[in-house]
């Protein structure tokens, strides 16, 4: 095998060892295959191009119609001409399969259904657009090294993507193949430069002279890469799933008695089971409580805001606690509370991770692999264990504090409220300004707390819409308290968020309002009675439900004032939909899946109901444009280096062996030698006889002997191929240049050598010679201009 087809063939495995991040983001993982394949085809067809040969441009333009022609055949064949060739409507089918992967980006958790063809086509595009990339630098250009930023991009999108806690497993899988591809390309590379540089002799001390600086550059610049492969990820915002998701939640699970749960985005699912054209019944529960209207049944709390959305923290899990649950944090003994059971059972088709129960739970009887978190005092399903047709039974205590209690409740422990009332830099001023305004004359934190439910729930002008889209990014709640208009998601987040701005303790809860009372005495909980309210702690009370959703829930007893003309639901009536009645009927679409659903695959019956898809997530552009992004933030800073590092290994590069060849290589060699004095401050002097340049070089470098006698040949080369009547090859010029660049490297200081590394001087020679070129291209122009001239008289 060659050298190119054997870094062309490393080229291939290092992109599909990059890609292999991307396994944990989908279910099955068996489009990797795909990717390969249609990988394989690419490589291949690069490979015949550079063999004919075909110019470098004209092979990359092959690469990427070939790239464009297999994507078309996999996800546009019925819009294409002849199955193939690309027209119109396969162009217009690839926008709308991209656009589709983004809204499942949003609406699915991790792992994501590879039924998705959108998706599909991101990943499996994406992978040959980076494979491409790579193939073109690192074979086509012959430069290994950059070709690790496009699969630097590639991995630090997966990880920036995924929480999962393998991350260090890819990351070592892509580092491996990125090595490969540096030692496969350094070997070919070696192989060219023959003797001068593969067989160098050793000093009488027994070191090796040279032959590894090349080499070591490109390991250098490999470790760098490899190290901003471990920062970029952090930069990334991750794609997370659905938290009221029929079938695929992203709740992380734990191992035995142990692990973690992951953080989760509950907006767009629990927007659509709000809109959805049947209230499907979610639970059925029966209680011995006697006030209805506290029946929330909470999943899971949000109390990580990172400025676009609420998420929960990650928390170590335990084995469920047998017998009674530890008191709530912060409840104190004189706070009067009654236990009540509630006996809940879930629909066949709901399948939730955590387990749905009021607030807080004292004791839970459920079968099968369940663990306990301990701060949200939640439930978490392990194994793959979900709330599938689950029957269980849960003992929760029924706090009633009194608003005198809540009203002289002391300062929180300084950890929770640290922890509680942490906002972000990006969070907008108006919020904070808002909530200063909307308190204003509160006495104590309570009062603050019931004022900001009184702005959403009653005198704030806000109306309750479930069309309004979810929004993204620090301005979605400033955006919000403008126009006015959400469901209970914006409530909930926007109070949760001004309440910590005044540094109250605060969290947002997530979950279902209370049901619908049956005939039969149980109370029926279904899709659009999801809901989401904020939780805010008080000391001796702990954490305590609020409500500032209009018209949704119930207003806790402990909030309510004697404000006239307050539209505060009647806290003894249960959530309910006016116009959806118990009905003893069976569902027209029971046979309807929650999977269907996800897919849009169920008949609607009503279009007004149906959610507005690609509103909620980010759209199918987000993800290149990350790519693109991330690969310019870092290819802008690097320019100047990666341009010295091609010029470097250009210059002192393989070279012919005849006296022909002598007088380029060395003149470059010179070249080389005085610009890299020139990024270490010696400017070239260029009416000066190589060998006084080299004395200068010298002087001004302060270098040590081995190095000066290592400038000084490469000068004594240069005079020699300059005025010798037959110049001859001179043996070692590398290595000497080598020596020198490292006398330079240990007489500089520190800011010298940064600057030398990262933006040298030399790299001036670019606008030198875009400016020739452009002088010459308006030369020829001009020469090119037809003239006129006047015929001059003649006389005779």
């Amino acid at each position: 095998m060659s050298g190119r087809a054997r870094l062309a063939l490393c080229a291939w495995a290092a992109t599909l060892m990059a890609a292999c991040a991307l396994l944990p983001l989908v279910d099955p993982a068996t489009w990797i295959l795909q990717a390969a394949l249609l990988l394989a085809v690419q490589a291949g067809v690069g490979a015949a191009a550079r063999r004919v040969p075909l110019a470098r441009p004209l092979t990359i333009a092959v690469q990427a119609l070939v790239t464009l022609v297999l994507l078309t055949l996999v996800f546009a064949r019925q819009q294409a001409l002849a199955g193939l060739i690309p027209g119109p409507q396969a162009v217009q089918r690839f926008a709308d399969l991209l656009r589709q992967g983004g809204d499942d980006i949003a609406r699915y958790a991790i792992p994501a259904p590879l039924e998705s063809d959108g998706i599909r086509l991101m990943l499996v595009g994406g992978v040959l657009v980076i494979g491409l990339l790579v193939d073109t630098l690192a074979v086509t250009f012959r430069s290994a090294a950059p070709a690790g930023l496009p699969l630097l991009a590639l991995y630090s999108v997966a990880a920036g993507l995924s929480e999962g806690g393998t991350d260090w497993l890819w990351f070592l899988v892509a580092a491996v193949g990125y090595l490969m591809l540096l030692l496969a390309e350094g070997r070919d590379r070696l192989s060219q430069w023959g003797r001068v540089f593969g067989g160098t002799p050793r000093t009488p001390g027994g070191e090796q002279s040279g032959a590894v600086a090349p080499v070591r550059t490109g390991r250098r610049i490999g470790a760098f890469a490899l190290g901003v492969a471990l920062v970029v990820p952090l930069a990334l915002p991750a794609m997370n799933g659905g938290l009221l998701d029929s079938a695929r939640t992203g709740a992380g699970s734990g191992t035995g008695g142990g692990g973690t749960i992951s953080a989760v985005n509950p907006l767009v699912s629990l927007r659509d089971s709000l809109n959805v054209d049947e209230n499907r019944q979610v639970l059925s529960v029966e209680t011995d409580a006697n006030d209805l209207s506290n029946l929330y049944l909470r999943i899971v709390s949000l109390d990580d805001f990172d400025g676009t959305t609420w998420k929960p923290s990650k928390r170590d899990i335990t084995a469920v606690p047998d017998g009674t649950f530890p008191t709530p944090a912060g409840l104190g003994p004189d706070i009067e509370r009654t236990e009540t059971r509630t006996a809940i059972r879930a629909a066949d088709w709901y399948a939730q991770d955590w387990l749905p129960m009021p607030y807080p739970p004292s004791g839970v009887r459920v079968a099968g692999n369940w663990r306990y978190e301990p701060v949200g005092m939640t439930l978490v399903g392990d194994h793959g264990q979900n709330t599938r047709g689950v029957a269980y039974e849960v003992r929760s205590l029924n706090v009633r504090p009194t608003a005198d209690q809540l009203a002289a409740a002391p300062q929180p422990p300084p950890a929770l409220q640290q922890e509680y009332t942490e906002l972000p830099d990006s969070l907008p001023d108006v919020v904070s300004r808002t909530a200063r305004q909307v308190t204003a004359g509160a006495a104590n934190p309570y009062e603050q707390a019931v004022k900001l439910q009184e702005y959403f729930a009653v005198n704030g002008g806000f109306e309750y819409d479930t069309k309004v889209k979810v929004g993204s990014g620090s301005q979605a709640i400033a955006r919000f308290l403008a126009d006015k208009q959400g469901f209970c998601v914006h409530f909930s987040f926007a109070m949760a968020a001004m309440a910590r701005s005044l540094d109250i303790p605060a969290r947002v809860a997530v979950g279902f309002a209370p049901g619908s009372p049956q005939a039969d005495g149980s109370v029926s909980v279904g899709l659009r009675d999801a809901h989401a309210w904020p939780e805010v702690y008080f000391e001796g009370v702990g954490w305590t439900r609020f409500e500032p959703t209009p018209t949704r829930g119930s207003t806790p007893s402990y909030t309510l004032t004697e404000t006239p003309g307050s539209s505060v639901p009647d806290p003894e009536l249960p959530s309910r939909n006016p116009e959806t009645e118990p009905s003893a009927a069976p569902s027209a679409s029971e046979s309807c899946t929650a999977q269907d659903k996800k897919l849009d695959a169920c008949a609607s019956e009503s279009a007004a109901a149906a959610p507005v898809a690609g509103g909620n997530g980010p759209k199918w552009y987000v993800v290149p444009a990350w790519v693109m992004g991330g690969l310019a933030v870092l290819l802008v800073p690097l320019a100047p280096m990666l341009w010295r590092l091609r010029t470097r290994s250009v210059r002192l590069g393989a070279h012919g062996r005849t006296g022909a060849d002598a007088g380029p290589h060395t003149l470059a060699v010179w070249q080389e030698l005085t610009d890299t004095a020139w990024d270490f401050g010696i400017l070239p002097e260029e009416s000066q006889t190589p060998r006084k340049a080299a004395a200068r070089i010298v002087r001004l470098g302060q270098l040590e002997p081995t190095a000066a006698a290592a400038v000084h040949r490469v000068a004594d080369a240069v005079e020699q191929v300059l005025y010798a009547p037959r110049p001859r090859p001179t043996a070692g010029l590398t290595e000497d240049v080598h020596r020198a660049s490292a006398g330079l490297r240990a007489t500089a200081g520190r800011g010298t050598r940064l600057r030398a590394r990262f933006a040298p001087r030399s790299t001036v020679r670019v606008s030198w010679a875009v400016s020739a070129r452009w002088a010459a291209l308006k030369q020829r122009a001009a020469a090119a201009r037809p003239t006129f001239r006047k015929a001059s008289g003649q006389q005779g």
